[in-house]
């Protein structure tokens, strides 16, 4: 009993992800379910131009595993690293959520039939299957990418690490064509996530809010008069 609750105090600060993740992922079906139609269409004419390249499946289905990686790594090495990656990925997330239940959006970019057949090309229907061209705006494929890259390169942890820092951003900039490549986002969607990321970049790591936060609720407890 007694090392079981050594774990929970060592390991609470898992209990946020848990919560956010449950919240995320029951709001975001929510409104894959509802939806379907009556949304505004994101277009820009760029993405006329873009190509259909099913090859990025790939880098398009890392992102799962890229995001989550860096998020337990932090998890079991540095805490403060750790809050502050789920400080910018939440923040931006529950800003797309937001975005998509007050306005509705979604695209009619992907194509009516894939131009190749190949195992990409099946891949590809398989994900568009499971995941309608709805609820798109800003894109967070994009925005958690950018978010998983800085929270490497800003960490002391990779400081060093000169090789996984260039491979974290070749697959970060993968992920980034993968979402116009497989038709997944209009242009649009991807400025517009790296805008906000830019914001929160500066908010997280260059004016450090998770270290403010702490060093605020520290100074609040020294503050506090010691009853006798």
């Amino acid at each position: 009993m007694k090392k079981l609750k050594q774990l929970f105090i060592q390991y609470r600060h898992g209990i946020p992800l848990i919560l956010y993740g449950i919240i995320y992922i029951s709001w975001f079906a929510h409104l894959e379910k509802t939806v379907t139609r009556g949304y505004h269409v994101i277009h820009m004419a760029v993405d006329d131009y873009i190509p259909f390249l099913e090859g990025f499946i790939i880098p398009y289905v890392l992102w799962f595993f890229y995001v989550a990686a860096v998020v337990m790594f932090f998890f079991f090495k540095n805490k403060t690293d750790y809050y502050r990656a789920c400080t910018f990925l939440f923040t931006g997330m529950t800003v797309f959520l937001i975005v998509s239940t007050l306005w509705p959006n979604g695209h009619h970019l992907r194509p009516a039939v894939l131009p190749r057949d190949n195992i990409f090309s099946d891949m590809v229907s398989m994900l568009w299957k499971a995941d309608t061209p709805t609820n798109l705006w800003p894109s967070i494929h994009v925005y958690n990418s950018l978010g998983a890259h800085f929270a490497i390169i800003r960490s002391r942890e990779f400081e060093n690490k000169r090789g996984l820092r260039l491979c974290s951003l070749i697959l970060c900039c993968s992920i980034i064509l993968s979402t116009v490549f497989l038709k997944q986002h209009s242009m649009f969607d991807v400025l517009t996530a790296f805008a906000m990321a830019a914001v929160m970049y500066l908010v997280v790591y260059r004016y450090d809010l998770v270290v403010a936060v702490r060093t605020i609720r520290q100074s609040r407890k020294k503050a506090k008069p010691q009853i006798s």
